[in-house]
Parts: C-alpha cells; structure tokens; sequence
C-alpha cells in the first residue's frame, strides 16, 4: 500500500477501501490465534493499553480488553464513575493524567460526540473510538461488514438494509460510511421521525421509509434498538404501530433476497425491533458478529500499533 497508514482509527476519513480490506484480511488471522489451545501472541508484549469508557458497554469493552490481552499488551481499564471524573474532573485533565503514566493507545467511549477527537488531540498515542454520542462506532462497523464477508465472500454489490432508529445510531452512521468503500449498498430505513435525511447524501447510501421496500433484494439486514436513553419528545406514535411496521421478523424477510442474513450491534430487545424466531433463528449471525468482534478489534490494535503493509 502507498496510502499512510493513519495513526487513529477515529472514523473512516483518510481509510483507503485497500486498507481497510487488509485489516480485514488480518482478522482472518486473528481468528486463527483464537482457535487455537493458547489463544496468545506477543504482538503487543510491553505496551500499555488504556480502554477509557465514559459510558457503559458490555460487548465492546469486554472485547477489546480480551483482544489486548490476547495479543500479550498490558490493560489499564479506566471507568468513569470510579475515578476522579465524578468529582467534575474534564476530559482534557483525564487524559493528561492518564498520559502521564505512559500509555501507548487509548480505546475511547464517551456519550459525546468528538471526545475521541480530543483525546487523540491531547494524548498524542493512537486512539480508537469504542464510539462517541450518537456520531462514529467505526470497530462496529469493521465486525458488521467482517461478518456479511464471511458469508458471501465479498461487500461488493451486496445490498445491507439498517432499519430501526437511525437517528441515534452511531452504529448507522459508521456503517453508511465504511460499507460503500467497501463496495456495498446501504438502505436506511426507519419512521420519517428517526431518519436523518443528511445520511442520505452520503454515496452508497439511500433511506426511506418503507420497511419492504429497503429489505427488497438485501443481502443482509440489521436491526438496530429504539434508544430510548436519546430521546426526548414524541418520535414515535406508539410502540405498537413501530413495532407492527418496523419489527424484523420472518413477515419482512420474506422480501429479502433467498439466504439473507440477520445482524444486531446489540444491546437487543428481542420482540420490539427484532422478533425472538428472527434472533435466534437460521438467518441470525448476531452471535457470529460477537465472536468476529474480539478478532476484528486485534487486528485494528495490530494494525495501529505495530503492524506493517
């Protein structure tokens, strides 16, 4: 690759569609690692990896910790609400703090959007964003188009149809931006109330709707949660009405293309956006995206902090 490998993986901005089908392609290696008996490389032996979470997460803070480990690094886990940011400490003073003690890379959460910007701007070591308000979850994104990968082989020419709360989704947004340079096609879908018509700028990328319309054709559909935790006002006439248009079940899939595939970031609320036949059915690969996780979240470690081209 002639590209520079860039020092952060924030978001997408300065990823070549090269670079991030060789990340992928190093996943595959990572889930070798993790079939074996000892499930333990000495890539990262003698760094320092710091996962700061200002936000509660299971999947992706469990993950990464793993995917740390695994690779030999020392984990520093830092939780907000232990430390000395319920005393009205800033972000800015964190970070510094942290910095002092030497870290060698930072896994960011935050429910703002940018503070991995800043942590990036202030510590100066590579930083991962484990997702930020309602902005970028870019390793979410990298495991979705991994696991639709692993299916078909390639993104290219697959139609990936998102439906539920996209507004809030920073799951959606980070999916919109990596799956077209991967060569895929995006359909966001949701209530005219949770859908962002920006998003429909975005090349690759088209929204509406029309639940039957966006899962016409796809190859693979993700149901993404209401984030009741977001919003604030009347987005939605009633729970019964979204859940009888917008629920991902076997009614709806039936418009999809024969052997679709079924995705879930998590957390999930099975029988509102997803119905629990759907979830644990055939079609589902919300385990799989799990399991892909930790070998997704290795490889973008690798890559950031000591892989070469």
């Amino acid at each position: 690759m002639t590209d520079p490998r860039p020092k952060h993986l924030l978001d997408f901005q300065g990823w070549s569609p090269e670079r991030l089908s060789g990340l992928l392609d190093n996943a595959d290696t990572m889930l070798n690692v993790l079939a074996r008996p000892v499930k333990k490389v000495p890539a990262l032996q003698g760094l320092t990896v710091c996962t700061a979470f200002f936000e509660n997460s299971t999947r992706t803070k469990v993950s990464f910790e793993l995917a740390a480990r695994r690779m030999s690094a020392d984990v520093v886990s830092f939780a907000a609400g232990a430390s000395s940011v319920s005393k009205g400490e800033s972000l800015r003073d964190t970070v510094e703090t942290l910095t002092a003690y030497k870290m060698d890379a930072y896994i960011v959460r935050h429910t703002a959007s940018g503070a991995a910007h800043l942590v990036a701007r202030y510590s100066g070591k590579p930083v991962i964003n484990a997702g930020d308000g309602r902005r970028a979850h870019p390793t979410q994104a990298l495991l979705d188009a991994y696991t639709i990968r692993q299916e078909y082989g390639d993104l290219r020419g697959k139609r990936v149809t998102i439906i539920g709360d996209v507004l809030h989704s920073r799951v959606a947004r980070s999916n919109a931006e990596l799956l077209p340079k991967l060569g895929a096609e995006v359909v966001l879908c949701g209530p005219a109330t949770l859908l962002p018509l920006e998003l429909g700028t975005m090349p690759g990328v088209t929204l509406t709707t029309d639940p039957r319309e966006a899962v016409r054709g796809a190859h693979a559909v993700m149901a993404l949660r209401l984030q009741n935790e977001r919003m604030q006002g009347g987005y939605l006439a009633s729970l019964a009405d979204y859940i009888a248009t917008y629920q991902v079940n076997e009614s709806l899939l039936s418009e999809a293309e024969d052997g679709a595939i079924v995705l879930h970031p998590g957390p999930m609320n099975r029988d509102v956006e997803i119905s629990g036949e759907v979830a644990d059915g055939e079609r589902s690969r919300i385990v799989k995206q799990v399991e892909n996780g930790q070998a997704v979240r290795m490889s973008v470690l690798y890559h950031l902090l000591v892989g070469r081209d």
